[in-house]
């Protein structure tokens, strides 16, 4: 097929026609080279996010993002090396539980991560948290780290689909970021880049999640799937719930300790239950192990002292204080906490989880914008949450005011306003809703 001129190629998508393959790898491709302008290609993103994408459509885009830099394949480099994504969320430390957690069960895990923006925390920011970490690794030195400790979490360096950075800067500026043909290919274009064996994808929904809708979050953990298609790396994806924050702690410093006590195995259920089913799902597509061996093997590592073990091991290789798994003092303080309590007897029906993330974004614990700077201190305890039993009075929140000065403003009261109260329990709603392969 002879190439389309960029103009045909945008009017065809303009009228929501299907583009081929060959067309969206050669446009890829101009864009990279200068031959296509920002103008042209914010109209591209445009008429994706108001008409979608088919299957091919999508697997092509993914595949030329992909392509569009280094391609590490590091299943070539290890016999099996996993991978996990999670589309983000309040309290969602999971990437940091997992990690050292798999590793200690005899399974490599490798992930480029990133730093939070909104409401959704960053595992990086997470991790910066630690005195010393390092997340900037090169190529060599993820590999090192995986050699020597089995698990490495760093951040993406500038040659992994250089392509998705350019896009994403313009999709942050013209309305197109919630798109999800544009997620998928963002999000996949870097992962399949990295080249691990198997990919467990832990798709959020509910009020804190980027896609809030069971159906939406399902269309977007299929077109993830999907968008791995013929890459090599075997893709899965848990639906999982974030109608409530996961755990106790938002932030940033708080995360890493309910992480580290999470791994003694003195950590929240719920946060257990959502970072086991995943880890689960690594350890079977290693095939090590089955449903039943992974779980049993998984429990073990908590109970052993395994686990934690290994994560003093990798913060260690990484640059950290590893001191800090045994001393949480040795973290950045809250200046002050402020008690949220009950104003009457009953149940919590709801949390707001967004506000809620927001009220924490506020407080310095996330960003606004790219070049606001974190205050690791700053957080939320969520000490009571949604379907819990409360008399009036009881502390069911702390507000964590960071080692830096805020603009004044009542974040206890305004935490308040995103609770919700009743007379009976909510219908519960399990913390692992689908599994999609």
């Amino acid at each position: 097929m002879s190439p389309i001129s960029t103009y045909d190629f945008l009017n065809r998508k303009r009228r929501g026609l299907a583009l081929d393959p060959e067309s969206i790898a050669d446009f890829i491709a101009a864009y990279l080279r200068g031959d296509v302008a920002d103008y042209q290609m914010t109209a591209f993103l445009m008429a994706v996010a108001i008409h979608g994408m088919e299957k091919e459509e999508l697997a092509a885009l993914t595949r030329s993002m992909t392509g569009s830099g280094e391609q590490w394949k590091l299943r070539e480099r290890f016999d099996f090396i996993g991978d996990k994504h999670s589309t983000g969320g309040v309290g969602d430390k999971v990437s940091i539980v997992l990690t050292p957690w798999v590793a200690a069960c005899g399974v490599k895990v490798a992930m480029l991560s990133g730093r939070g923006l909104g409401h959704t925390g960053g595992t990086l920011d997470k991790l910066d948290a630690i005195p010393g970490f390092k997340a900037r690794l090169s190529r060599a030195e993820i590999e090192r780290c995986v050699d020597t400790v089995g698990c490495a979490i760093a951040t993406s360096t500038e040659g992994i689909a250089p392509a998705d950075r350019r896009m994403y800067a313009l999709r942050d500026v013209t309305g197109t970021v919630e798109s999800i043909p544009l997620i998928t290919a963002s999000i996949m274009s870097k992962k399949l880049a990295m080249g691990a064996s198997a990919l467990v994808l832990d798709v959020k929904t509910g009020s804190g999640a980027f896609m809030r809708e069971l159906d939406k979050s399902r269309e977007l953990a299929r077109g993830l799937i999907d968008a791995a298609s013929g890459s090599g790396t075997r893709t899965e994806a848990l639906i999982t719930n974030m109608d409530r924050p996961l755990g106790i702690a938002a932030g940033n410093a708080n995360e890493i300790i309910e992480s580290i006590e999470t791994l003694r195995g003195h950590g929240p259920k719920d946060l257990y239950d959502v970072t086991r089913a995943q880890a689960v799902r690594l350890l079977v597509l290693s095939g090590r192990y089955d449903d039943k061996t992974a779980g049993a093997v998984l429990d073990d590592a908590i109970a052993s002292g395994a686990a934690l073990e290994k994560t003093r091991v990798w913060i260690a290789a990484q640059g950290g204080d590893a001191s800090v798994v045994d001393d949480t003092s040795r973290f950045a303080q809250p200046r002050e906490t402020v008690e949220v309590r009950a104003p009457r007897s009953g149940f919590i029906s709801a949390i707001d989880t967004y506000r809620a993330g927001m009220i924490a974004v506020d407080m310095g614990a996330g960003r606004r914008k790219q070049e606001d700077q974190i205050d690791f201190a700053a957080g939320i305890m969520f000490d009571r949450n949604s379907g819990d039993e409360v008399r009036a009075g009881d502390v069911i929140a702390r507000v964590q005011l960071g080692a830096r000065g805020v603009e004044s403003r009542p974040f206890d009261k305004e935490l308040l306003d995103c609770i919700s109260f009743a007379d009976s329990a909510p219908a519960s709603m399990p913390m692992v809703l689908e599994h999609l392969t």
